[in-house]
């Protein structure tokens, strides 16, 4: 369990942010929720999900969830919320960069018939902001041995180095946090902390829900339209997967590497909310990308 630990989750208003804080919070955490949605103010993806929202729901899972609203672009914003963790608990063990920006990517275009305005915003929202905020972050984390950053990504680094992510910007926004993973590990393993880049399958987000016009209780309806849905899995899925990481007293071993909520599944036990153990990664390999007929059976 997670009780007396605190951990920052940067990027929790909706999606996989909010399913890893709410777990994190079911292991007894506390839990700092940032985002720059809050019940006042919406941030440009123009979304009803808010920070307090998703603070409420740690709270009910059992852990403490402190909402800020902050722009992880902005240093001075990511200074004052790392001074402020410090002052109120005097430590940091987890961090997680969740931030990415995915709603401006424009797919199966070349990069001269792309809005470099929404690419380069992208890249921002991807990368700066872990960097800015690990920057900040870290030197918090590393008062203590133990400390665990968790690079959020799409993709794990066997596939993404096999497969092109349809579009210039998403493929190099979601490579060089990989990468990002693997450099922080570097600089953290002499202080023995771990830093690594995980990746939920088919997230079943709010964004994703919306978009097929379903909810979490009639998913799936959506797979009449996209029969490979049917592998799809709840932001709850990879907040196992980072709890799990969390209370593993050896969590060196993944010092660096990239990982996936269905390969974890598989070593920690952990279920997705159904009770299933959906394997995202190995069934678009295997099923989706070969062409084959949408079937889960032996992937979940």
């Amino acid at each position: 369990m997670l009780q007396g630990k605190v951990a920052l989750v940067a990027g929790a208003t909706r999606g996989a942010g909010r399913g890893i804080a709410t777990e994190l919070g079911v292991a007894g955490a506390t839990v700092y929720v940032t985002g720059r949605t809050t019940s006042d103010r919406r941030s440009e993806y123009n979304r009803p999900e808010t920070i307090e929202e998703t603070a409420d729901l740690v709270n009910r899972a059992g852990g403490q969830g402190i909402p800020i609203p902050v722009d992880h672009l902005d240093p001075t914003q990511v200074q004052a919320l790392v001074a402020r963790i410090d002052s109120e608990q005097g430590r940091l063990d987890l961090l997680v960069n969740d931030i990415g920006g995915e709603y401006l990517a424009e797919f199966n275009k070349p990069v001269w018939e792309l809005s470099l305005d929404r690419g380069l915003r992208m890249l921002r929202l991807a990368i700066e902001t872990h960097i800015i905020t690990s920057h900040f972050a870290l030197p918090l984390l590393i008062k203590n041995p133990g400390g665990l950053v968790v690079e959020i990504t799409d993709g794990t680094a066997e596939y993404n180095d096999k497969n092109y992510r349809l579009s210039l910007f998403y493929d190099l926004a979601k490579t060089s946090v990989i990468r990002m993973a693997w450099a922080l590990a570097q600089e953290l393993q002499p202080l023995q902390c771990t830093a690594v880049a995980l990746t939920p399958g088919w997230l079943r987000s709010e964004i994703m829900l919306d978009s097929f016009g379903v909810s979490e209780a009639n998913w799936q309806d959506a797979t009449a339209k996209e029969p490979h849905f049917v592998i799809s899995e709840t932001p709850r899925y990879i907040g196992r997967a980072v709890a799990s990481l969390a209370q593993d007293p050896d969590v060196a071993r993944w010092s660096g590497q990239s990982l996936s909520s269905g390969q974890l599944a598989q070593v920690y036990g952990f279920r997705d909310l159904d009770g299933s153990q959906p394997d995202a990664w190995r069934y678009i390999r295997e099923v989706a990308d070969a062409g084959k007929p949408a079937d889960a059976t032996g992937y979940r």
